[in-house]
């Protein structure tokens, strides 16, 4: 993978063919159901991993399993030992090698990946390509309810406090040295469609790199790193601390997890981001 300073976060499917036996692969893959009361229903797809999944694999719910079940709001970022239990429950140990991947799009794995990297365990990548790649083509699939590890011994050494709240985005607000990036879609940043979460539109002063549009349509994988490098530079996300937001900070996982492949070093996740944000009247937004 050319012109990434940080490669190694990302592994192709050839790779992974032939190393499936050296690391502890993970199906991070949910779906959001749209609901006009509450935006969206989480549906967790173990039924679609059942149906078919890359040999070895095992089931990630990252609605229970990696996020905080006590917050009201969905997918927040959990406690430091839950999150080492649930690792030690995937057979995962500190010296583990981990490859994350979702199917629909990347996002959901790039989350995993991302709480790994919070929690101090760097020695973990994301599938590129995920599940259609592999698919398409034509690799081994297996189905069923999936097996089990042994457990392991997995410990969070460090947390680097890659996620944030409220206040520091309020911070950031008119703060022409931070930028703000929005990973939704034109439309919702705009206030123009999709879910609004609330209030439509986007944080003020916030800025737009999509997450889909950070990835090959054609092949679900991540674009060249020349081209990734142009649309994250073209609003400024390159040469000062970024804080990255979406609907739940989960596809802003995807944008966060190319600035850390080219080298950026100052990235956070508003973990809350407009689930939050766009329900509190005192927050600032901005539509157009």
């Amino acid at each position: 993978m050319p012109g990434f300073v940080h490669p190694e976060f990302l592994v192709e499917t050839d790779w992974l063919a032939g190393h499936l036996d050296d690391v502890v692969l993970l199906d991070c893959t949910v779906h959001l159901i749209p609901d006009p009361k509450t935006t969206y229903v989480v549906k967790p797809a173990r039924e679609d991993y059942e149906k078919g999944h890359i040999p070895g694999a095992q089931f990630c719910d990252v609605s229970r399993d990696v996020s905080d079940t006590t917050q009201t709001l969905n997918f927040m970022r959990p406690k430091p030992d839950d999150f080492a239990a649930a690792m030690r429950r995937f057979g995962i140990s500190n010296g583990s090698r981990v490859v994350t991947y979702s199917t629909g799009n990347p996002w959901w794995a790039t989350r995993v990946w991302w709480l790994l990297r919070e929690f101090g365990h760097d020695n973990a990548a994301v599938l590129d390509g995920g599940w259609q790649k592999w698919t398409a083509e034509g690799r081994g699939v297996e189905t069923g309810p999936g097996g089990s590890r042994p457990a392991g011994d997995f410990t969070v050494r460090e947390v680097l406090n890659l996620m944030v709240g409220k206040e520091a985005v309020k911070a950031a607000i008119g703060d022409a040295g931070v930028c703000t990036l929005n990973a939704l879609l034109p439309a919702q940043h705009n206030g123009t469609g999709g879910n609004s979460y609330g209030r439509p539109g986007r944080i003020a002063g916030s800025v737009n790199v999509p997450a889909a549009h950070l990835l090959d349509p054609a092949t679900n994988a991540f674009l060249p790193a020349d081209e990734l490098r142009r649309r994250l530079g073209a609003v400024g996300a390159l040469d000062r601390p970024v804080i990255a937001y979406c609907g739940g900070g989960i596809a802003a996982s995807a944008d966060a997890l190319v600035l850390t492949m080219l080298g950026h070093r100052d990235v956070k996740i508003y973990d809350a981001s407009l689930s939050e944000w766009a329900k509190d009247e005192n927050l600032p937004m901005e539509t157009g």
